[in-house]
C-alpha cells in the first residue's frame, strides 16, 4: 500500500447503485441522478443525501415524498443525461423521453422502464449533513425487464455495472427477513 490523496477516498465506498429520484408537487413532475444513498435496516428506511443545488430537494423537503427508481445500465446514457442537466433547462421527462407510471401512495411518478421503484415518504432532513431520512412505503418491479445490470459510480465521472452474481442465500438464511429474495 502507499498513501494515497483523502480527496479520493469517498470513490472507494461511494458505489451504491445509482437512482433515479423523481418529485412531483401537482404541478410539475421533475428527477435527479443520485448515487449517495444508504440502506439503514430492513424495513426499508433509505437515507439520501442532496441540498438545495437540487430543485428535486425542496420539492422533497415540501411534500415530504419522493420515489426511488433504479435504473439498469442500458438507461446509463439517461442517468449521465440526467444528472447534468438542471430542471429549470428543460423537462427531462420529455428530454430523456421517460415513461411515467402512476404510483399508489404519493404523487411523484415511477419510470416505468426502470429495475424497480419505491415511493417513498421523508421522515426526518439531518440539515448539517443533507441527509434525507425517507421510509418506503410502496415497491414496485419490472421482472419483464431482460437487463437487470444496475450502475454504480465511483464518483470522479465514472461507472460500473454489477458482473458475476454470488448466491449465498443458504448460507446467510438465518440472517435474511422473510420475503427479501429479489428472484
Amino acid at each position: 500500500m502507499k498513501k494515497g490523496d483523502i480527496k479520493r477516498a469517498f470513490t472507494y465506498l461511494e458505489s451504491g447503485a445509482v437512482l433515479f429520484v423523481t418529485t412531483g408537487n401537482g404541478k410539475k413532475d421533475n428527477v435527479m441522478t443520485i448515487s449517495w444513498q444508504m440502506v439503514l435496516d430492513f424495513t426499508p428506511r433509505i437515507a439520501i443525501c442532496t441540498g438545495s443545488w437540487n430543485e428535486s430537494f425542496e420539492t422533497i423537503l415540501r411534500t415530504k415524498q419522493c420515489c426511488l427508481c433504479v435504473p439498469a445500465v442500458d438507461m446509463i446514457d439517461k442517468v449521465v443525461g440526467i444528472g447534468t442537466v438542471h430542471a429549470s433547462e428543460c423537462d427531462k421527462f420529455k428530454h430523456f423521453r421517460l415513461k411515467k407510471e402512476s404510483p399508489a401512495k404519493i404523487k411523484a411518478p415511477i419510470i416505468a422502464n426502470c429495475l424497480a421503484a419505491i415511493e417513498c415518504k421523508l421522515i426526518d432532513y439531518v440539515e448539517e449533513h443533507g441527509i434525507l431520512i425517507l421510509d418506503g412505503v410502496q415497491l414496485w418491479e419490472n421482472p419483464r425487464k431482460k437487463e437487470r445490470r444496475m450502475i454504480h459510480a465511483n464518483g470522479d465521472g465514472t461507472f460500473f455495472a454489477d458482473g458475476e452474481f454470488y448466491n449465498f442465500r443458504k448460507e446467510m438464511l438465518s440472517r435474511l427477513p422473510k420475503g427479501a429474495e429479489r428472484f
